[in-house]
């Protein structure tokens, strides 16, 4: 049994072999779950990262303990901005409490941050949906959908956010059809995406990245969601790094662009994508790669020359440019200064 105090997560890099939950007791634990991806996608590390500083509050709840906890967390990975968001936001509202009070409100606050996460994400499925619904009118036979890297309720508290359209076309009847890019080099579409969409019985198809652009120039696809790590104030779009081809794929042809887009993700603080610090992950995510062997054990293998150098930047930028709308849960707007000013007012 565990201690009440402690936070159980799925440890997202034994998937899709694998279902394992990993127990957090200490900051330290859930720092490095943000940093080794056990945990990943933009919600659920402002999630893990809440807990974390709960965590530390039930260690060191004094001024110090808790600035020490938010510095070892904000620096795990850099891009998401929902882990800046959720630490500042855990640590003003700690702050302002006597010590003595800050254990038990902490661990109050995460919940409510989780809350909030799902309400959202489910708000995004209802607005996305009707984009879906706006395509099954005018065809026949299954909407073709494509998405990039792992945007469902893996990476999120629950619902997702580019999936969560998707999951809701299911529960309303719709008949749809997921192409799953594999996402190197984590491969988090091939491992996660169509685990996700293979445990809900969603028809989906994995295909190698490079494939996007050529299922489009097909017909094969109607539109395309993707979810986002950080999105700047005129609405350019941080994401998983080969989003920014896809992007350039759908507008080639003429195809809807939409991205996910929960509020904390947006970071009205940065005037452009520019501006947006792309993390540098191990060399080592793209010189080697994991599996089942046939054997069914899980092993990892190396696929470049011994001595090869390898670069790994996790994300890309997207212009706004190029993405049809955002689906955020209080609607579908530009991407844009004005229309996310509009959604947002008190933000800005």
């Amino acid at each position: 049994m565990h201690d009440a105090w402690c936070v159980e997560v799925i440890d997202q890099t034994r998937l899709p072999h694998e279902f394992v939950t990993r127990v957090l007791g200490t900051p330290q634990e859930a720092a490095e779950a943000i940093a080794v991806m056990r945990v990943r996608g933009a919600p659920l590390i402002g999630a893990t990262a809440a807990y974390g500083m709960a965590l530390a509050a039930r260690l060191d709840a004094s001024d110090a303990g808790l600035r020490a906890a938010a510095r070892l967390l904000m620096a795990t990975r850099p891009t998401a901005v929902n882990l800046k968001w959720a630490v500042e936001r855990m640590l003003a509202r700690l702050l302002d409490l006597p010590a003595s009070g800050r254990s038990r409100m902490a661990w109050e606050e995460a919940a409510v941050l989780c809350e909030e996460d799902v309400a959202q994400n489910q708000a995004i499925a209802r607005h996305g949906l009707e984009l879906i619904q706006a395509i099954a009118r005018h065809k026949r036979g299954p909407v073709q959908l494509l998405t990039h890297c792992n945007a469902g309720w893996l990476a999120t508290v629950d619902w997702g956010t580019a999936l969560a359209p998707v999951f809701a076309a299911q529960a309303a009847g719709l008949a749809v059809h997921v192409w799953v890019d594999e996402t190197r080099p984590r491969n988090q579409g091939a491992s996660l995406t169509a685990w996700e969409l293979n445990q809900a019985g969603i028809p989906h198809t994995v295909v190698a990245d490079n494939a996007g652009g050529h299922l489009m120039q097909q017909g094969r696809v109607d539109l395309c969601i993707v979810g986002t790590d950080r999105t700047a104030a005129n609405g350019d779009v941080c994401n998983k790094i080969g989003t920014y081809l896809k992007a350039l794929a759908a507008f080639d042809n003429n195809l809807p662009f939409y991205v996910a887009a929960p509020g904390p993700s947006i970071d009205f603080s940065l005037a452009s994508g520019r501006d947006i610090p792309i993390e540098e992950r191990s060399p080592v995510e793209v010189s080697h790669i994991a599996g089942r062997a046939d054997a069914g054990n899980q092993v990892r293998v190396q696929l470049t020359p011994a001595g090869s150098a390898c670069a790994n930047p996790a994300f890309d930028v997207t212009p706004a440019r190029l993405v049809t709308g955002l689906i955020t849960e209080r609607g579908v707007c530009a991407a844009s200064r004005a229309a996310l000013a509009g959604l947002y007012p008190e933000r800005t």
